[in-house]
């Protein structure tokens, strides 16, 4: 490898490349330049650290060359600050609407309370310790997610030669369950909300737009016309596997006819280029919460319960989970069956009901009689349930003392 220079057109600078051989792709520009006639003490000085800035680069190329089949990394190669290499890799390795990588970043950093760490200190005790961490701040797959890219991100830097061995190839990524179900709207929810006036009419048609189409907070506060909004269509996270195009979704009438409403203001530019001009996600919440109280749901509900009740309500008139999961986004089924189902029946006497009662529920069977009954030993006492039922009545059930025979 040499390092050749050529002059500009104006022949008062000198450009430096890297050149590897004559044919095409063989040269690499280095963006540095010296001044060919230096007119005063400040462009001297640049030339002379120019110069000394290219024989370092030179020395380094020599060095990665002599290493090629070695298994020697030359240590220009390792940054002193791991959170510099981190940083790096999330910027290479960032997927649009994926965030978990970047988030992971900045936990990590939350969690470290620091701007430097050598990568000595990158022991399989600090991956634990910030594993931890994660479950203490975050419900769900959360600190699964974030964890699994970090452990990504360590094993790059080890193949990159950082670590001898892996610090976190023991330390397993872990979900937090949470404890408590969060609530969703039924039918009659939506009808009450659409009827009620809120103090906030920004957070009201935001929120049931939300409703009648599985948006996230997130997805709905950046809302734009141009680029979100599509005749009758909104624009999906998903993007296609060929044409990496975004996919489009068909939406309901109630979520047409609110940003119908809502395109007047934007037409004659009386709004901006945002959907919508919502509060701070805590002061929305608030509002929400108010204005679900006023109308009589006795819920804790919250913006995440929109794309709960959308998700929820399909599958009660049996769409599909794949169907489903299109709908909101999702690249996979398996997100509906662990996160957006109904957790908790909507009448659980209606349900409880279909078990079969003697009461109510015939069969072709002859009568029940004494003789048709077979003991059955329930702590010390002999029952004698029919053969022919399956749930009898007490009335059926004749209880003997075994004492007494």
């Amino acid at each position: 490898m040499n390092i050749a220079e050529r002059p500009n057109r104006s022949n008062t600078k000198v450009y430096y490349y890297e050149e590897w051989g004559r044919g095409k792709g063989d040269r690499a520009s280095l963006n540095i330049f010296t001044y060919i006639h230096p007119k005063n003490q400040l462009e001297k000085k640049h030339n002379e650290e120019t110069l000394k800035t290219l024989a370092i680069k030179k020395s380094e190329s020599i060095l990665d060359q002599q290493a090629i089949g070695s298994g020697y990394i030359p240590s220009h190669r390792f940054k002193e600050n791991f959170l510099d290499y981190y940083k790096e890799y999330v910027k290479k390795h960032s997927r649009k609407g994926s965030r978990h990588l970047k988030c992971s970043l900045d936990q990590f950093q939350l969690f470290l309370k620091k701007d430097f760490l050598p990568p000595i200190e990158m022991t399989e005790e600090l991956s634990t310790q910030f594993r931890d961490y994660l479950l203490e701040r975050f419900t769900g797959d959360t600190p699964a997610n974030y964890f699994s890219k970090f452990k990504k991100m360590i094993r790059a830097a080890s193949k990159d030669g950082y670590f001898r061995i892996n610090p976190s190839e023991d330390v397993k990524a872990k979900a937090n369950p949470s404890l408590k179900v969060k609530e969703n709207l039924e039918i009659e929810d939506y009808l009450k909300l659409l009827r009620t006036p809120c103090s906030d009419l920004e957070v009201k048609e935001a929120f049931l737009l939300s409703c009648y189409a599985g948006l996230r907070w997130c997805d709905v506060q950046p809302l734009e016309w141009d680029k979100d909004i599509k005749d009758d269509q909104l624009r999906t996270r998903l993007l296609q596997a060929k044409t990496k195009q975004p996919v489009w979704i068909t939406l309901h009438p109630v979520a047409k006819a609110i940003l119908e409403k809502r395109r007047t203001g934007y037409v004659q530019g009386l709004s901006s280029t945002r959907v919508f001009r919502l509060p701070n996600h805590y002061k929305a919440g608030k509002i929400l919460q108010k204005w679900c109280d006023d109308v009589g749901i006795k819920k804790r509900i919250t913006w995440h319960c929109a794309r709960l009740s959308f998700s929820i309500l399909l599958q009660d008139k049996n769409v599909d989970n794949a169907t489903v999961a299109a709908l909101m986004g999702l690249t996979s089924p398996k997100y509906v069956d662990r996160v957006y189902k109904r957790h908790r029946p909507k009448d659980q006497s209606a349900v409880i009901n279909h078990l079969p009662h003697p009461e109510k529920d015939t069969c072709h069977a002859s009568p029940v009689g004494f003789k048709d009954l077979q003991p059955y030993k329930v702590n010390g006492f002999t029952a004698q349930v029919p053969v022919t039922d399956i749930f009898p009545s007490r009335s059926q059930i004749v209880i003997l003392n075994t004492a007494n025979g």
